[in-house]
């Protein structure tokens, strides 16, 4: 084990020396840079263009344009990026992900690698959390890209089509990570090519990459349409599990936050609905609300996973802490918790079209990223999106100490003990960060702050609006601030007046979070740039992650426990191993999902390719004519009798079957009793086509357009609907588990026939609609 330990620390030393070797040259370019003229400087944007054109690569133009940047940077901004920063600069060029602690300047460094890929001329895209940040680098780093003759855009959600369509056409364009998302959505959704806002997608560079590639990765962006009606359905299965009993009626596997109904519970849901099996089929709507409704009862719970605000269910982001306004839980979960809490119940909508972020992302060229914590992750990043995690060195050694967890035998005397900790900090200055999971557990330690007479600052969902003067202050003498996972990520705690001198900022984090990364941000807040500082965690064996994923060692470690906290290296490893066991189930469930998720994406991919073709073409009636033989071919292969020796083609069932789908030409069926299977596809493909080219023969210039617009609106139609339907099939196959069926391979196998189903009925309604339009030509009034 050891020398595998050892052999993986070389291979990783040995990457970082190659990066080192990779930028070295560019110091050495450093005088000459200096030495030039702003013109000059400004001109070797076109230099390193016609390089580009004259067949060198971006890693041969490294130096030159890190160099151009870091000069430029100097004279606009007054920064000089350290040796550091280009290492993380050149891993991001490389498609990989840079792992730069707190304060080490990510912003500046993805500058060198954004200008060196825009030289190309095909786009980039610098994606950002939110609109905030987007607009903060585009103005801040913009002005590096504008003094070096690029063009740089910024888009945001209140822009109209032509003005995204302008921050798209730029060399770099800032973006959140929603919002570049619903563009493409929104592309593939249009009718004229006119109206699409963005070029095809290049390359992406990810800021807080592990918050958008791992943490939000499950979440679908949707484009929602027309309403449902089930609200009565939500608040029925509300009032039946609140009347079940835990253990009898329903089992919860806390590992998995699972929850699934007991035999006697389903019996008593087929009693209270009605129904002689609940897992028929035609029971998975009935299945799905009562799943959804045990979900929010026992599974979600209020100032945890969401609050209720306004007669609203908002969600807390369980990474961030913050509150995400505007968003909902999918699949009718939002709606179960609106029954649960008593609050209006609102309508689900039909989904339009919809993409999760991990398939967005890995549709451009090039993916590449920056975070402060992404190492614990690299599995993940390598497996599904093939980027290694770099750890860029810090500018200054780390000076502050992470002490071991403080870990207690109940939650009472954790935090009777954490508050002790706060109090001694504050009676000397030193100022305090207490890092909570839940605004519940803040709220609750601030109550135990003010018994004590402990002034002290709140941040979390609740009063997000402070969040900039809060975090401000909170670096400085005697400031005590209690802070959800918000203060986690992209903020930055500097230190006030004298308080160097007395140890630093305090960081002191109330339980530990089911992911390490999270854990490691809100350490990061202190000894930012080599200044001093400690961090703690105070544990329980009562604290959620003990009592989901801790061992039955720790549970007889805990076990001799009372109110005295044991400071114990062996129960600090034991919890990073409980960490690891949640993040690998975390992982295997993203993974899972990819796997379901990836039967929706080539279908996407196909539909997308199609619309795209349709929409690209000025003229598609060969298209069209294409469908007609598609169609017929199909009525008259499904009358094709091939039990005996030889086949039996059932005429008069074609002809009245080609009748009843709009074609009006008698043909004698006495003619057709000899004809081979081609040659009657042939025949009718040929009369029907004749028929509809007949019919607007008059108004051909102007049914051309229409055609179009009509292929589109019925394509995006059955889109629509199979989305709808992937959806409920997917709900319910995992009750396929039941008939021992493989639940992905059944959602393959009938997802794929479900779609070529629908292929079928995209070109049969094409072909009615053109069989049935009727011509009318107004005469013109004398």
């Amino acid at each position: 084990m050891a020398n595998f330990i050892d052999k993986l620390f070389n291979v990783e030393k040995k990457r970082v020396k190659e990066i080192e070797n990779k930028v070295r040259p560019v110091e050495a370019l450093a005088d000459k840079y200096t030495a030039m003229s702003d013109e000059e400087l400004k001109n070797q944007t076109n230099i390193l263009k016609g390089k580009l054109a004259e067949g060198a690569s971006l890693d041969d133009i490294l130096p030159e344009a890190f160099a151009t940047v870091r000069e430029a940077a100097k004279r606009v901004i007054g920064e000089y990026p350290y040796f550091v920063q280009l290492m993380g600069a050149a891993v991001m060029q490389g498609g990989d992900i840079a792992e730069m602690k707190t304060g080490e300047g990510k912003t500046l460094t993805s500058v060198m690698a954004v200008y060196l890929n825009a030289l190309e001329g095909k786009g980039v895209h610098v994606v950002t959390v939110n609109e905030y940040l987007a607009e903060r680098d585009a103005n801040w780093m913009g002005q590096i890209h504008r003094f070096l003759g690029l063009t740089v855009g910024l888009n945001l959600r209140q822009l109209t089509p032509a003005q995204k369509r302008a921050a798209y056409l730029c060399d770099i364009t800032y973006t959140t990570n929603a919002e570049v998302g619903f563009d493409y959505l929104r592309d593939n959704m249009v009718t004229r090519v006119e109206d699409r806002v963005l070029r095809p997608l290049h390359f992406a560079l990810i800021d807080e990459v592990d918050s958008i590639l791992i943490d939000e990765s499950r979440t679908p962006l949707i484009i929602s349409g027309g309403q449902k009606q089930t609200a009565n359905l939500y608040i029925q299965a509300d009032r039946f599990v609140k009347g079940l009993t835990e253990g009898e009626d329903y089992e919860i596997d806390v590992k998995a936050k699972a929850i699934t109904l007991t035999d006697e519970g389903v019996t008593k849901a087929e009693k209270a609905f009605k129904v002689k099996n609940l897992y028929e089929l035609e029971h998975t709507q009935t299945v799905h609300h009562i799943s959804q409704a045990l979900r929010a009862n026992y599974i979600m719970h209020n100032d945890v996973e969401y609050v209720v605000q306004e007669d609203e269910i908002v969600i807390v982001d369980q990474n961030t802490g913050r509150l995400m306004k505007g968003r909902a839980y999918s699949d009718g979960l939002h709606q179960a918790i609106e029954a649960k809490e008593g609050v209006s119940i609102k309508q689900e909508t039909t989904t339009l079209a919809t993409i999760t972020y991990q398939n967005f992302f890995r549709l451009y060229n090039k993916l590449s990223g920056m975070t402060g914590t992404a190492k614990t992750e690299e599995e993940e990043f390598l497996s599904i999106y093939n980027m290694r995690v770099y750890e860029i060195p810090t500018n200054r050694d780390v000076a502050r100490i992470d002490y071991p967890d403080a870990v207690f035998g109940s939650q009472k005397a954790k935090f009777e003990a954490l508050v002790e900790e706060v109090k001694v900090c504050h009676e000397k200055g030193q100022p305090v960060l207490v890092g909570t999971i839940a605004v519940e557990t803040s709220e609750f330690i601030s109550k135990m702050l003010k018994s004590r007479k402990i002034p002290h600052e709140i941040l979390n969902a609740k009063n997000h609006a402070r969040e900039a003067e809060i975090i401000q202050f909170a670096g400085r003498k005697g400031a005590v601030t209690i802070a959800t996972n918000m203060a986690g990520r992209g903020t930055d705690i500097k230190l006030g007046e004298g308080v160097r001198e007395i140890g630093g900022l305090a960081v002191i984090g109330s339980e530990r979070h089911e992911s390490r990364r999270i854990d490691n941000q809100l350490r990061g807040r202190s000894g930012r740039q080599g200044d001093p500082g400690y961090s703690r965690f105070y544990v329980s064996v009562q604290d959620e992650l003990m009592v989901r994923f801790g061992s039955e060692r720790m549970e007889g470690l805990f076990a001799q426990l009372g109110d005295v906290p044991i400071e114990s290296k062996v129960i600090t490893k034991s919890i990073g191993n409980a960490q690891k066991r949640v993040e690998g189930v975390n992982f295997d469930s993203r993974k899972a999902l990819l796997e379901y998720d990836d039967v929706l994406r080539q279908q996407r991919e196909i539909i997308y390719e199609q619309r795209n073709f349709i929409l690209e073409n000025e003229d598609v009636h060969t298209i069209v004519e294409d469908m007609f033989k598609r169609v017929i071919t199909n009525i008259i292969s499904s009358h094709v009798d091939h039990t005996g020796k030889e086949d039996i083609i059932h005429v008069e069932e074609i002809l009245e079957n080609l009748e009843k789908m709009g074609f009006k030409e008698k043909l004698n069926a006495g003619d057709l009793k000899d004809k081979s299977v081609e040659e009657l596809v042939e025949i009718c493909s040929q009369q029907a086509w004749k028929e509809y080219e007949d019919k607007i023969a008059q108004v051909k210039e102007q049914i051309l357009p229409i055609e179009k617009t009509m292929v589109l609106k019925v394509i995006d139609r059955a889109w629509v609907n199979h989305i709808d339907m992937m959806s409920k099939l997917r709900d319910g196959i995992g009750l396929r588990s039941y008939a021992q069926a493989n639940p992905l391979q059944a959602y393959v196998q009938e997802g794929y026939e479900m779609f070529e189903d629908m292929m079928v009925r995209i070109s049969q309604e094409i072909v009615g609609f053109c069989l049935n339009v009727r011509i009318v030509i107004e005469e013109k009034k004398k």
